[in-house]
């Protein structure tokens, strides 16, 4: 490219040419298509913001260096160039006066849009570079700038909790262990126990958005080994119902903002509608879902007793949705078997719980609870689940010095972009995604 006198010209985005027309201007992108003819060259050039056509006319047998350069580029190259906007018959077109190739293409591309997943995953960069997966990332950006402005509104706290953990959990299950100096660490399957110290300490409300990991050793489309958990915790609840109505105005706002921002992309590229839900949302007991499932002559397998399976969790937000146009519904009153002994049981049946899942579209994406603040009764609760004082003592210590009432949620993030955009797969939602046979990149 032959440098102009002074600085080079501000970038221009592509989505911005409309107000360029006549205009000179600088564009840098990658070329993601060529074509041309005796008399013109062509290319496609497409920066995040849109995808414009680049012109270089052919005066006779005359063929220049940025002729040349322009006929010969790699599809993929990085590049930058100057030239006039023109508005044509067909649409926006840049006539190209100078051009420089700011990382060449050296190799054909290994995938394209119809690639298997597993293929498009082992070359993640470059499929990112389509538009659809940018708008993952743009909707997550708008979704967690949401989520800080409704918590910060309503005084929380944000916590990065350590992910280095010294003991293992109640089961000793799903845990990777990690060589720690002289000693094994656990890593945190989530920052739970932390939350709840926050609770002890005093600071009322608090969030977090950060990572965990789950030793999960079965691939399946919902779940990962490493993953972003967003979880929230708050003080000075009458139960689990104050949770409940928290996360539902909560997660209005969210998708509110996203529907505003991105409503019209996410219905162009994924075919479905951002639907900003009416609270409260439905809620149901698990026994009347259980009743659901059996009237749809579905029985739960694989899972522990009283729990649902995907399939259940399907067919029961299913019926909801076709008895109240909801995609939302809560599942509540858990039986205490299947739940962690730090819920707090309900005070009219010991053998269920104050916890809650949020199942979206089918998909759980939420579990919450209020939890046992009482000392006593969480020693109890530990010493019949049979969880070891070894491992829990230090997290019963945060409730000897009195605890506020309490409760709080965790939200899987990939999940959460799952049931907005409609995908059926974690990974096409994940930015690198980890699994038990993925490592890389």
């Amino acid at each position: 490219m032959t440098s102009a006198p002074g600085l080079p010209l501000a970038r221009t985005m592509v989505g911005s040419l409309g107000a360029a027309v006549g205009a000179t201007v600088r564009v840098c992108g990658w070329v993601v298509g060529l074509a041309g003819d005796e008399c013109c060259r062509r290319a496609q050039l497409r920066d995040v913001t849109g995808v414009v056509t680049l012109v270089r006319r052919v005066s006779g047998a005359d063929v220049d260096l940025v002729t040349d350069s322009l006929a010969s580029i790699g599809v993929g190259s990085a590049v930058e160039v100057m030239g006039k906007v023109v508005d044509s018959s067909t649409g926006l077109n840049l006539d190209v006066t100078e051009l420089s190739v700011a990382g060449p293409a050296v190799a054909d591309l290994p995938i394209d849009d119809s690639s298997p997943l597993s293929d498009r995953l082992d070359w993640r960069f470059l499929d990112l570079r389509r538009p659809r997966n940018r708008l993952v990332f743009e909707v997550q950006t708008t979704a967690e700038r949401a989520m800080r402005e409704h918590w910060r509104e309503h005084g929380f706290l944000e916590l990065h909790t350590p992910k280095f953990r010294p003991t293992p959990n109640q089961s000793g299950v799903e845990l990777f262990t990690v060589g720690y100096f002289d000693r094994s660490a656990y890593l945190a399957q989530s920052p739970q126990f932390s939350k709840q110290m926050a609770m002890a300490a005093g600071f009322d409300r608090i969030f977090e958005v950060g990572p965990a990991f789950r030793a999960q050793p079965d691939a399946t489309p919902r779940h990962a080994t490493e993953f972003t958990s967003v979880d929230v915790e708050m003080s000075w609840i009458d139960s689990h119902e104050d949770v409940m109505a928290f996360e539902e105005t909560w997660l209005r706002r969210v998708i509110a903002a996203v529907a505003v921002e991105h409503g019209d992309d996410v219905k162009s590229e994924f075919g479905v509608d951002v639907v900003v839900p009416e609270v409260p949302f439905p809620r149901l007991t698990l026994a009347e879902a259980h009743e659901i499932l059996a009237a749809a002559g579905h029985q739960v397998t694989g899972r522990k007793q009283g729990d649902l399976d995907p399939t259940g969790e399907r067919i029961v937000a299913e019926h909801v949705t076709r008895q109240t146009g909801h995609e939302f519904v809560f599942l509540t009153e858990y039986p205490e078997e299947v739940r962690a002994f730090y819920h707090m049981r309900l005070e009219h049946d010991t053998s269920r719980d104050k916890s809650f899942d949020l199942l979206w579209k089918g998909l759980e994406v939420t579990t919450g609870a209020q939890r046992e603040h009482r000392y006593d009764r969480l020693v109890a609760q530990a010493q019949v689940k049979g969880v070891s004082m070894d491992i829990v003592g230090y997290y019963l210590d945060f409730f000897k010095f009195g605890c506020p009432p309490h409760g709080g949620f965790g939200l899987g993030l990939t999940r959460f972009l799952m049931s907005i955009l409609g995908v059926d797969d974690v990974r096409e939602v994940t930015y690198l995604h980890r699994g038990p046979d993925r490592l890389q990149p």
